[in-house]
């Protein structure tokens, strides 16, 4: 080959697969690198110096044309992101965000522009795409997104589920409450629905790296994971058949607009995993409370005493029973119009009211998207019936709504999610979704938001045996995967020996109570609902119930000490000047195991919880020694709960 040849190939390559941008954290450990390959756009991720992602696609396909394939680069432009604020919601009350950022901006054959923004901050990528008024074009719709996650052959996967559309209960999928493949090679995961937000990988033992999404509103779809295909993991937009098929798949935007973010997490170890807050450092919320919420503990009796107990005189116990135990609230659930009527539940929730008790109701968002019949039905899905509803529920003196049976991820139910949050904040009324998807990024995003399902929850504890067998081993998979990424409400603490009223036989509990007490500081939501029932208040050490009269539901620090997902799990979170160290063992032997507490001073009296026979079950005074290091017991299918 003459020296022609060679130089034109030199140039060709140049033309086509260069244009290679750097953006990296401030400590600069964590690296993306952002190019044009092939007429391609791709990123790849290092840190330490060690390939997190190998080059994986990005790129968009609308139907004002195609992003993802004879790019062209046009420049970059560098900045920072430095800023502090205070959200009393999540897992870190003060957060301070500084991240590098990097906008790639690239071109189509047609002229058409479009940015990559990418922000970059210790352990933490966040990027989106940014779309520009194309001439006289105003708007386009996405159709669909080339956004990949490349692995090296040997990472390893924690995933969970998509389900299939219109199935489960009354056709109420999909509704994020799925097992889980863990510690999967790559090639094995090859579900065809896919697998939702986030996804937790092990990179070749050499780190660990965190995917998900944030900062989904009413103006896009959610997304989720596709299958493993071709050495990638793509984005992948709501199935069709979400909704009962109606709507897009894709979104419908204005322009300019901007894409939901794309988040990585990215650690030598998992504590960059576990305490992340970038889901809520890169949205802003989206309207003012109306007034303060004030978050808290509450009781719960349909999901032990299910259906039977929507009546005045159970609820009535439930309300004692929520004031015997300085909880701030009571949820009644579904049936309530129908058993004991707006007339009457005016008069329930006054006496609840003389109790130092708030009332959360229980609704059916449905009227015309899947099979679900509970009632109150038809009240939460237009903003007409709605709006009358909410009218009554202040005056009523109501405090919050739980809403279920959503079932879907298109955009058409991202705005019913939102048009319910912003009607209850204008009426003063907080909201829990049930039967529904990943919060993504909505406890910064909506002030009144307190807290979402999307969670193999409690009541599969009650329905499923198989459950209950893995109840230790998903409550070790939830503070790195569903709950690091946002509120998890789990309706959890299940005191009773049997998952039923009668407390004697049926649905037996395999885990023990510090287990249970545990997971009051493992899952993280603002509003908790438990499922502790009446008779606990005789049949539970005092010990035990003195705890949950005082646990906090908010926290101003959250620090990993120890775990692996789906073995063990230690954790410490902070209320004001008191630290509670959680955590629950799900192998099949004894855990014996020594941590430090570097957030404890030496010499201070632990108040700690002790699990198994060996231990009657009670609670031990021990000061900290001067190396911060204490030992833990806990027993299969147990835990252990420090106070300090």
């Amino acid at each position: 080959m003459n020296i022609k040849c060679i130089l034109f190939f030199m140039l060709s390559a140049f033309l086509v697969g260069n244009a290679q941008s750097i953006v990296e954290s401030p400590d600069g450990k964590l690296k993306v690198s952002v190019t044009v390959d092939y007429g391609k756009p791709k990123y790849s991720v290092t840190y330490n110096n060690e390939i997190m992602l190998e080059k994986s696609p990005l790129g968009l396909i609308t139907n004002e044309g195609d992003f993802s394939k004879n790019m062209k680069f046009l420049e970059t432009t560098t900045g920072k992101v430095d800023q502090s604020y205070h959200q009393d919601k999540i897992k870190q009350s003060d957060v301070l965000y500084q991240a590098n950022t990097l906008k790639y901006t690239i071109e189509n054959e047609d002229k058409k522009q479009l940015s990559i923004v990418f922000q970059v901050s210790n352990n933490d990528i966040a990027f989106r795409y940014e779309i520009p008024t194309w001439g006289e074009t105003f708007v386009c719709v996405i159709e669909k997104e080339l956004t990949g996650f490349a692995f090296p052959t040997s990472t390893k996967a924690f995933l969970s589920y998509m389900m299939e559309s219109m199935g489960g209960f009354a056709r109420t999928a999909p509704s994020y409450e799925s097992g889980y493949a863990y510690n999967a090679p790559l090639e094995n995961n090859t579900a065809k629905g896919g697998y939702v937000f986030p996804g937790l990988f092990n990179v070749e033992n050499k780190g660990w790296v965190l995917v998900s999404e944030t900062g989904v509103s009413s103006q896009y779809c959610a997304s989720h994971l596709s299958k493993y295909n071709n050495g990638v993991f793509n984005v992948e937009y709501p199935d069709i058949k979400n909704n009962n098929g109606f709507g897009s798949t894709g979104a419908q935007m204005g322009l300019p607009g901007v894409t939901p973010w794309r988040t990585i997490t990215v650690g030598k170890t998992l504590k960059p995993i576990v305490e992340t807050t970038i889901p809520f450092s890169v949205v802003e919320p989206l309207y003012e409370a109306s007034q303060n919420y004030e978050y808290g503990r509450g009781s719960w009796s349909w999901i032990i005493w299910q259906d039977n107990s929507m009546n005045y005189e159970d609820q009535v116990k439930y309300i004692d029973l929520a004031a015997e135990m300085n909880f701030e609230y009571i949820l009644i659930d579904a049936w309530w119009d129908k058993n004991i009527g707006y007339e009457k539940m005016k008069t329930l929730i006054k006496y609840a009211e003389s109790k130092g008790v708030g009332v959360f109701l229980w609704y059916n968002s449905n009227g015309n998207a899947n099979d679900a019949f509970m009632t109150p039905l038809n009240k939460m899905h237009t903003s007409i019936v709605r709006k009358k509803e909410m009218k009554w529920l202040k005056e009523a003196g109501v405090k919050g709504l739980k809403v279920d049976f959503f079932g879907g991820d298109k955009q058409e139910t991202m705005k019913l999610y939102e048009d319910i949050l912003s009607d209850a904040n204008e009426y003063g009324l907080m909201v829990i979704f049930h039967g529904a998807t990943l919060p993504r990024g909505w406890e910064r995003m909506y002030p009144n938001f307190v807290g979402s399902e999307a969670v193999l929850a409690s009541e599969m504890l009650v329905f499923s045996q198989d459950v209950r067998n893995k109840e230790a081993f998903y409550a070790s998979l939830h503070p790195f995967m569903r709950n690091t990424v946002g509120s998890m409400e789990f309706g959890g603490v299940v005191l009773n020996k049997f998952l039923n009223k009668g407390n004697e036989a049926g649905q037996k509990r395999l885990t023990s109570n510090v287990f249970q007490l545990a997971t009051s500081v493992l899952f993280q939501n603002p509003v908790q609902m438990f499922a502790l029932t009446p008779n606990n208040l005789q049949d539970t050490p005092k010990y035990q119930l003195d705890f949950l009269k005082t646990v906090p539901t908010t926290w101003d620090e959250t620090v990993f000490v120890d775990g692996y997902p789906g073995k063990y799990i230690v954790m410490a979170r902070r209320h004001e000047n008191t630290w509670y160290i959680a955590g629950v063992n799900a192998q099949d032997t004894d855990l014996n195991l020594k941590v430090k507490l570097p957030m404890l001073n030496a010499g201070e009296v632990l108040k700690i919880y002790r699990d198994g026979e060996k231990s009657k079950n009670d609670v031990e005074l021990l000061k900290l020694k001067k190396n911060q290091e204490i030992e833990l017991h806990m027993p299969v299918n147990g835990g252990v709960l420090i106070v300090k």
